[in-house]
């Protein structure tokens, strides 16, 4: 897979016209993954709130005004409960998070314990715990953790607008002890944060130029929660809410550019209309959050969403893998 796309090239796909935008996403996506089939995974906070860093968009940042209050790591065993709630109710990944600059030593022990009963049950595992030293990311991969969700944001020019306590080398260092480690990286960013279309094709550019793409791409639709920075800074602004059509266009291009990448429609998703999810499946999204909340913010829920994938025919992963895969 390509790992050399230029900033010109990928300006040149935000540039087709729409639907030949489309055409051509959704040729790529039924060339490396089986049609109308989307992984179900769930989220789970299990440390919530007073993260130091300042994240504009973040309602757990101890600099929000949120009224969120912070809270102690959640037992195992609440933990585990929730995975076979999640099992129960059709995903085949369960994600868990937790508002922290970097693991605490101390909390290791109790991390391990909850990724090998989540993986004793079957589902795939993925955490997100913030910035990882190389001894973490070792320990939680021999515990079995498949995926790290470590996120680049945004565009290395626009992320200083959106955060100042963490660089973006920090981002990609914890990038490289995740692969290092054997674990599957997952990284994308959210759009809508004020950025221009230069910033989000730098964005895609920062992704799909890692010395591997990420095993999966969430790409997360800003939700501007009062209290937060960004979400008072862009209340009642044209530039509150993404146009939909460019958050498609967002879609298309990160499935051009990464065509082996699981595609997560995140954040956001819930005031999407049926139509535009719709789009950003056919321009190559290929798994979402499914229950009724993200981290803290609300979601679609697991009745909505089986209403929907019954309109449009789609049916749900059981498996990280693509069923379908051509040669390269």
């Amino acid at each position: 897979m390509r790992t050399d796309w230029t900033r010109a090239e990928i300006g040149a796909f935000f540039n087709l016209p729409f639907l030949d935008l489309l055409y051509q996403a959704h040729t790529v996506h039924r060339r490396y993954h089986a049609p109308n089939h989307v992984q179900l995974s769930t989220l789970l906070s299990i440390k919530t709130g007073g993260c130091p860093e300042d994240c504009g968009y973040c309602s757990q940042s101890a600099f929000a005004k949120t009224g969120l209050k912070a809270e102690k790591l959640m037992d195992v065993e609440a933990v585990l409960q929730s995975a076979a709630e999640a099992k129960a109710n059709g995903s085949g990944r369960f994600c868990m998070g937790a508002a922290w600059r970097e693991p605490k030593e101390r909390d290791m022990d109790a991390l391990c314990t909850m990724v090998a009963g989540v993986k004793a049950m079957g589902l795939e595992t993925c955490m997100t715990l913030g910035m990882l030293t190389g001894d973490q990311a070792e320990r939680l991969s021999a515990a079995g953790l498949d995926y790290y969700n470590h996120n680049l944001d945004t565009s290395p020019e626009h992320y200083g607008e959106v955060i100042t306590t963490r660089t973006y080398q920090e981002r990609l260092d914890t990038l490289g002890h995740v692969r290092a480690s054997g674990m599957a990286v997952c990284c994308g960013g959210i759009v809508g944060m004020g950025e221009s279309r230069e910033d989000r094709v730098g964005f895609l550019h920062a992704l799909a130029t890692l010395p591997e793409h990420p095993q999966s791409v969430p790409i997360n639709a800003l939700v501007p929660v009062p209290g937060t920075v960004l979400g008072d800074m862009l209340a009642g602004t044209p530039l509150a809410k993404i146009d939909d059509i460019e958050f498609v266009r967002t879609v298309a291009v990160a499935r051009i550019t990464m065509p082996r990448s699981m595609v997560r429609l995140s954040a956001g998703r819930e005031s999407m209309s049926e139509s535009t999810q719709a789009l950003c499946f056919l321009a190559g999204a290929n798994s979402i959050f499914t229950g009724d909340k993200l981290l803290t913010t609300g979601n679609a829920g697991a009745g909505a969403d089986a209403a929907l994938f019954e309109k449009l025919g789609l049916v749900p992963m059981t498996s990280e893998e693509p069923a379908r895969v051509a040669a390269e």
